[in-house]
């Protein structure tokens, strides 16, 4: 341990931060845009050259165009949408935490329900998603969109808990794969899927479980604990490292081993963080009211395909 350094906006709390290359690329945050209410949910699209995020509370999308450097709605209303990943085709998931399901945006523009119920009661309000190579969604479904009318609809909800689904991509079933939870939130699988990571914020923790080959989880048990704040959504490097937005104490990074071994320090509150760019290396951070880049030495993993 190298005892904290700070080296303008990073915090190396190991050598490893530093040898990794993770406190090496930018050394200044870019700020794309600040007329949020509440951003999250960053997904780029290789494609387009474009990211999307969600402004919750606002009940609107917008996206950046990396060519251009401009911002536009990109679906308004938008379900009180929360976060926003890729399939393996490139279609676009969506959490609606209003609407209570997660949806698919199809090449031409139309919207499927991949999932609004649990064994016939409704989801409580989809948080974060992610698909595995197999072609299934997993998502996080806490109860933040129907605890006020602020980021969704205040209603009861219908499971009495928060659990992780996962929605099979043959038969559309919903299947509850990982409970014990008091706000599952962000998820990722890591890069070998022999893993898959979530965030509990009120827990203030990481859990791990190991996936199995059915589909199925093991009981898990904690990877991270947040010193300070909590955690929301979390992105694996190609390093095996593993990125975390900890709110008012920034961007986590921790070694396989589960060592903090780093921070960004982000001037407002971070919600969610992805990579993306034509080389995968430009990290994009919600957080609060705007949304920051920074192109790093470090680059995110890339979707697995089978």
């Amino acid at each position: 341990m190298s005892g904290e350094i700070k080296h303008g906006l990073y915090q190396i709390l190991d050598e490893r931060f530093r040898t990794g290359k993770c406190a090496s690329g930018d050394h200044r945050l870019e700020k794309l845009h600040g007329d949020c209410r509440w951003a999250e949910g960053p997904v780029y699209l290789p494609a387009w050259r474009q990211l999307i995020w969600s402004d919750i509370p606002n009940d609107r999308m917008l996206r950046w165009d990396e060519t251009t450097g401009t911002v536009g709605v990109f679906r308004s209303p938008a379900g009180h949408s929360n976060g926003n990943t890729l399939d393996r085709e490139g279609r676009l998931i969506s959490c609606e935490q209003g609407n209570r399901q997660v949806t698919r945006t199809e090449h031409d523009g139309s919207i499927t329900v991949l999932a609004d119920r649990y064994r016939g009661k409704r989801l409580n309000s989809p948080n974060d998603a992610v698909v595995h190579s197999d072609g299934s969604v997993w998502f996080s479904d806490p109860d933040f969109g129907i605890t006020s009318d602020y980021e969704g609809h205040r209603a009861e909800s219908e499971i009495g808990a928060c659990h992780v689904y996962r929605i099979d991509p043959g038969s559309g079933e919903v299947r509850l794969v990982a409970d014990g939870f008091t706000g599952p939130n962000g998820l990722v699988f890591s890069p070998d899927e022999r893993q898959l990571f979530v965030s509990d914020s009120r827990a203030r923790h990481i859990r791990v479980f190991d996936a199995r080959e059915d589909g199925t989880l093991s009981d898990g048990k904690v990877f991270a604990e947040a010193p300070n704040g909590s955690f929301d959504n979390i992105r694996f490097d190609d390093g095996g490292r593993l990125w975390a937005a900890a709110f008012d104490d920034g961007v986590h990074c921790y070694d396989p081993d589960g060592s903090l071994i780093g921070r960004l320090l982000i001037p407002e509150p971070v919600s969610n963080l992805t990579f993306g760019g034509p080389k995968n290396n430009r990290l994009f951070i919600t957080a609060s009211t705007s949304v920051y880049s920074m192109v790093m030495a470090v680059t995110g993993v890339a979707l697995a395909r089978r």
